[in-house]
């Protein structure tokens, strides 16, 4: 009987001569993802613009509670998606591309039907999201000038609009890169944006602790009756747990960036080893954020460091700091987008294999650049798709509030349902055994802190919708 290793890992397979030089095992174009490729796309899908607001999710829980919830989440994190990287390769040897080619290996039945639509749903929501965020730090720029030359009081308001068509521009021009494989140069450029940014806040923050000009922090966080109301400090907590625990997931596009990955050394222990390097970058990047901006602002931290202008000055460090937002949202947008154009593109060529709009390629030539092979249902898809989620996010800004409960829905099933019933699946693990019953505790807890964060999202939600005024900046 095979060892495991030896059914998962099957590169010898894949380097004899049969499969020919330019191609994998499956027949499919040879794949050059390496360690650092995939370190680069796992960082650019977690560090978002969020690693800013994580001072306001620690002001919510306090000093105690803050930090051991995150750390917590961390380990989570990294456990679960060591038990999807092992589901990339089925029984018998052979790929999953996808998230839902996993389910449907491992568990089967209604259950792919669920994970696509807690997956593509959330995909989609990210995507919005993202377009409303980065136009959120784009009108920054225009604020922090107008703060810096008319003073802190002055009224600078800028209409979002403009920057999300923008973005949307850009990304109509950037969806044209074929698949994921492709992407690596675009991750690496948003690994280092996100470094910078987060960079500025931390050392903003440290420069508030040092002048002594700091907030008032406490073992709890926020005080019932000081800060917050006591209803206010429940949802706020609930929301902030959520916070944390979202602030993590990367594992609706793990198996797609797996996917990237040279078959030699085995694609599971490489995914392992980027999943540890960027859970662990992330999880001292949060912790360091977090904390010196709770020491920084105390429990009237911002919702966002730069956005929310807790710093005003120096202006030109704030500019450079949201101008690295939008160029990595740019680029999370991308990662984020391209499982979406991969399904639809997929199924679209087997539905209609004879139609030559949806499934030739053309080759092009770009001056100064090589040929581009060019697919006119690709360019026509993807455009389309950009146009929608920009539209829908100039029609209702106030998304990035219904983006917590899209994280709330998307996260048990996908973070951690699916993964450990797989592994139990492949592992044989007996029913009722202590580690049956351990993953299965895992799976409740994780059950709750989505129905709590929901809930918070939720009442979140309802506010926003009720200060909601149509394409009002």
């Amino acid at each position: 009987m095979k060892s495991f290793d030896a059914v998962h890992n099957p590169s010898a397979v894949e380097s004899g001569d049969a499969t020919g030089n330019n191609f994998d095992d499956d027949g499919r174009e040879k794949r050059t993802g390496t360690l650092v490729t995939t370190s680069a796309h796992i960082i650019t899908a977690v560090i978002g613009s969020g690693v800013l607001s994580l001072a306001w999710a620690i002001a919510q829980l306090g000093w105690v509670a803050g930090t051991l919830i995150l750390v917590t989440f961390a380990v989570i994190n990294y456990y679960t998606s060591t038990m999807l990287a092992d589901c990339y390769r089925s029984d018998a040897g052979t790929r999953n591309y996808t998230y839902m080619d996993v389910v449907r290996s491992y568990l089967g039945g209604r259950k792919v039907q669920l994970c696509g639509l807690a997956q593509y749903g959330s995909l989609v929501g990210v995507t919005i999201g993202y377009t409303i965020t980065a136009s959120i730090s784009s009108v920054a720029i225009g604020k922090a000038n107008c703060y810096h030359d008319k003073g802190h009081g002055a009224k600078c308001s800028e209409s979002n609009y403009p920057f999300m068509v923008a973005f949307g521009i850009v990304e109509i021009i950037l969806s044209q890169i074929p698949n994921f494989h492709k992407l690596s140069w675009l991750s690496i450029v948003a690994t280092v944006m996100s470094f910078s940014y987060a960079s500025i806040g931390i050392g903003l923050a440290i420069a508030v602790v040092a002048s002594g000009k700091v907030g008032k922090t406490g073992v709890t966080g926020t005080v019932v009756g000081v800060d917050v109301t006591a209803s206010d400090k429940i949802w706020k907590s609930f929301q902030a747990i959520g916070d944390m625990a979202f602030s993590y997931s990367f594992s609706i596009v793990l198996v797609e960036i797996q996917d990237t990955l040279r078959s030699s050394p085995p694609e599971n222990k490489v995914m392992k080893k980027a999943t540890l390097a960027g859970v662990s970058t992330t999880t001292l990047f949060y912790l360091i954020c977090g904390c010196m901006g709770y020491a920084a602002f105390g429990n009237l931290a911002p919702g966002d460091f730069l956005t929310d202008f807790g710093f005003y000055e120096p202006y030109w460090l704030i500019d450079f700091a949201n101008a690295c937002i939008v160029l990595h949202l740019i680029a999370a947008y991308q990662v984020f987008a391209q499982p979406i154009f991969q399904f639809v593109e997929n199924k679209c060529n087997k539905a209609w294999p004879e139609n030559n709009f949806i499934t030739k390629e053309r080759s092009i030539n770009i001056p100064f650049l090589r040929k581009y092979r060019i697919n006119f249902f690709r360019v026509v898809w993807r455009t389309a798709y950009v146009i929608l989620t920009t539209i829908v996010a100039m029609i209702f800004p106030f998304f990035n509030s219904f983006l917590g409960l899209i994280g709330a829905a998307a996260f048990w099933p996908l973070t951690v349902y699916f993964p450990v019933e797989m592994h139990i699946s492949q592992r044989k693990i007996k029913k009722y055994s202590m580690r049956w019953n351990a993953l299965k505790l895992l799976v409740l807890v994780c059950l709750i802190v989505s129905l709590l964060a929901a809930i918070g999202s939720i009442v979140g939600l309802i506010k926003s919708v009720k200060a909601y005024k149509p394409f009002h900046s």
